[in-house]
């Protein structure tokens, strides 16, 4: 599962988001654009040294010169091994480490059982994506406005393979989740998977993992993968889902976006 994973999940996007463009630099391929930028690298950069300094460097400086933060995303199984090491001198900042976990689709696909009240449906329109945003906010406690335009660029670049939940009690979004897949590639990403915290414990999370993995199946996916958190993963380990390895954001923000 980690070799399918560094083959084929660890892989962009095709086509991109409208508005998001990609530069190669050596191993290293930069995505502009978007709420923040992104670093992809395969699992072994192959450098080290001084000439890994002055890539961690460049991409530091390409952002800066854009005045925009950016996502080095990094794995426990990454080489070289003193990267993160590397990346916190060059001025990144990790965040949340999260537990990459693969099961089959076919697995854990089934029909949603949501607790009473609870309804699962599949959104598209604006006025929804924006819900979605407000939600994120309430959960994360920050501004999460830019979500709406997130998922409206996704949907657009693959809206065969996009799909975005939200569970509704009544009129009030308690859980949003979405899939991302590749049915190209054989796999699916679980991705934004959020409850409110006192609608956590029912069961809702677990009933958008089985509607989003059938819906998954009936594309032609084989695997689905999750970055999961602490929250998330016992959930993941007793549906079925495999730890592979763990992924940590590396962060550098521009000194006049963080205030200081």
């Amino acid at each position: 599962m980690l070799a399918f994973y560094d083959a084929h999940v660890r892989a962009l996007p095709d086509p991109l988001p409208a508005g998001v463009t990609a530069e190669h630099d050596g191993p290293l391929v930069r995505l502009l654009g978007g709420h923040r930028g992104f670093v992809a690298a395969p699992a072994d950069l192959r450098v080290g040294g001084a000439d890994l300094d002055r890539l961690i460097a460049r991409q530091r400086d390409r952002f800066a010169g854009l005045g925009q933060a950016v996502e080095w995303k990094t794995h426990g199984h990454d080489l070289p091994a003193d990267l993160t090491d590397r990346l916190r001198a060059a001025g990144f900042e990790p965040e949340e480490e999260e537990t990459v976990m693969i099961v089959p689709a076919e697995d854990v696909a089934a029909e949603p059982v949501p607790p009473e009240g609870v309804v699962l449906r599949r959104v598209e329109e604006r006025a929804d994506l924006e819900r979605i945003a407000a939600f994120q906010g309430r959960v994360w406690g920050d501004d999460r406005s830019w979500v709406a335009d997130d998922l409206a660029a996704q949907l657009a670049a693959n809206p065969r393979g996009t799909v975005v939940l939200v569970a509704e009690a009544g009129e009030e979004v308690v859980c949003a989740a979405r899939l991302e897949a590749r049915p190209e590639e054989g796999h699916a990403g679980l991705w934004g998977g959020s409850t409110l915290p006192e609608w956590r414990g029912r069961g809702i999370y677990r009933a958008t993992v089985a509607e989003r993995a059938r819906l998954a199946v009936a594309m032609g996916v084989r695997y689905l993968q999750v970055d999961a958190s602490p929250d998330s993963a016992p959930i993941l380990r007793r549906l079925g889902f495999t730890a592979v390895t763990t992924t940590t954001p590396y962060v550098w923000t521009p000194p006049a976006a963080d205030g200081r």
